[in-house]
């Protein structure tokens, strides 16, 4: 899978961490919110250092839509229903306080973003009630949102909630300027530097342990998505999701606004500028991870409805980002366990890290320099109000359990049988052990089925041509390499890889 962004991005790469150095504060994440956060605890005077297991953006902030928007589909409508009118308020503030620090940023560091509407709007007519209740609590919460009739689309929409002046950027340009500020301030960015965890050191420090060594910090920030520290039982506290982004040249106009549907299956879409005109950019398919028969059906459904609409589409891109939905609607933003300040964390973003991500960061700087902002209590970590959310703990940690009672039966008959063809994996049972055998660019390579985050049974991602655990969201290279956590190591080679025939 080929993104957009990473198509033509220029991104330095960075030196691997040195061992045996120490820093006030270590981030580890190198994506929008670990970005922000060592660049404004740079910007305050605190010593740090930036950890990234592969390149910066390499993950959801690099692949994701690059919407940056305070009217976020059907997201305030299912905040307002958990939680009250003023934490939705508030929630609001801290995205209005992070787009607006991205639009300063922005135009400060040349950053190319255009300023459009966003749009929340009905596939269907039996959409429209979700619509006029976005419309409804947004109106109550204070955005200047608009209720439209029918639109006047290439694809059906029967009527949208519209807020203008809204904003889209190209993530990896951001992403690009970010990194060269936080290294202004002599900040170190380290890639290709695996943390694998954190524990107590002499004189009261941490120490991170990496893949090339140990470093020491005062205190330190997990900016990665999902923590990858299990202290605090975030995994389960979180619904990790894939969805994916198709982007098209297209012969006809393209609409200028950002459109999300009200209902599913979601329909995402957006404009891009390119040196060769302007491309459509189609999203969706969202699914929880390693919970889908075919990741490439997803894909293709997406092909199959931009051509429906946008007669003469041609696909040049597609690629899929990882998120994680939080089970109480509000991101977690704080300390990794209740009262302990010295490791926080920030996760649950909910498909919109770009604002959450920069309010997240703002949250936790401002926790480090003694001035919070007004609204962070709506984004604690551990808050009250998440008993409210026990049902959806309930049922998301029952849909846990059944994937690792099944992925322990059905998925493990039989042994050791023919290599898969050509971009395909099974999981199979040597004597006690079961497997993931794939075929990749000719080479068949077996490695242990078992995640070893909690011991759940990986599935092939026909897409992406990767395993993903569909416990809580860990994947894995063919050859078993970590992709995303929450796991901080690969799955066991069993034997040598081979080349098939």
């Amino acid at each position: 899978m080929t993104s957009l962004w990473m198509n033509d991005a220029e991104v330095p790469a960075r030196l691997r961490l040195t061992a045996g150095l120490r820093f006030d504060t270590v981030v580890i994440g190198g994506g929008i919110t670990g970005l922000v956060t060592a660049l404004l605890l740079a910007e305050n005077g605190i010593e740090v250092a930036l950890l990234e297991a592969r390149r910066v953006g390499a993950a959801a902030s690099g692949l994701n839509t690059g919407k940056i928007s305070l009217l976020q589909g059907t997201r305030a409508q299912r905040i307002a229903d958990r939680h009250s009118l003023g934490t939705l308020t508030e929630y609001i503030d801290a995205n209005r306080d992070a787009q607006d620090w991205l639009l300063r940023f922005c135009e400060e560091r040349n950053v190319v973003h255009q300023r459009v509407p966003a749009l929340t709007y009905a596939q269907t007519a039996g959409e429209l009630k979700r619509v006029r209740a976005e419309y409804d609590v947004t109106q109550r919460a204070g955005l200047p949102t608009e209720l439209l009739g029918r639109l006047d689309m290439p694809f059906p929409a029967h009527g949208a909630v519209r807020l203008d002046n809204q904003m889209q950027v190209d993530p990896m340009a951001l992403i690009a300027a970010l990194a060269a500020q936080v290294e202004a301030y002599a900040a170190p960015i380290y890639e290709s530097t695996r943390a694998l965890g954190v524990r107590g050191g002499t004189a009261g420090d941490l120490i991170i342990d990496t893949e090339h060594g140990e470093l020491a910090a005062r205190s330190v920030v997990l900016a990665t998505g999902t923590p990858i520290l299990d202290r605090g039982g975030f995994f389960a506290r979180l619904e990790p999701q894939r969805s994916y982004l198709t982007a098209y040249r297209v012969p006809q106009d393209i609409p200028r606004e950002m459109f999300i549907s009200a209902g599913e299956p979601t329909k995402s879409l957006r404009y891009s500028p390119s040196p060769e005109g302007d491309l459509l950019l189609v999203g969706g398919g969202a699914h929880g991870v390693g919970r889908t028969d075919s990741a490439s059906t997803q894909v293709e459904a997406l092909i199959d409805w931009t051509r429906r609409w946008f007669p003469g589409a041609e696909p040049l891109y597609r690629w899929s980002a990882q998120d994680y939905h939080p089970i109480g609607e509000l991101p977690y933003v704080g300390p990794l366990l209740p009262g302990q300040d010295r490791i926080t964390v920030a996760t649950g973003f909910a498909k919109w890290g770009l604002t959450n991500g920069v309010a997240a960061a703002m949250a936790l700087a401002g926790r480090r320099t003694g001035k919070p902002p007004a609204w962070a209590g709506a984004f604690a970590s551990w808050q009250p109000s998440e008993a409210k959310g026990w049902f959806a703990a309930l049922k998301a940690n029952a849909g846990v359990a059944q994937q690792m009672a099944s992925g322990w039966s059905l998925r493990l008959a039989g042994g050791p049988g023919t290599a898969p063809a050509e971009g395909c994996g099974t999981i199979e049972r040597h004597g006690l052990k079961p497997t993931a055998v794939s075929t990749v660019e000719g080479t068949t390579t077996e490695v242990s089925a078992v995640c070893p985050h909690l011991g759940g049974i990986v599935r092939w991602n026909d897409e992406e041509k990767s395993w993903d655990c569909p416990l809580h969201g860990s994947r894995f290279a063919p050859d078993g390499t970590v992709l995303e956590g929450p796991a901080t190591k690969g799955l066991t080679p069993h034997v040598l890889p081979h080349t098939s025939h």
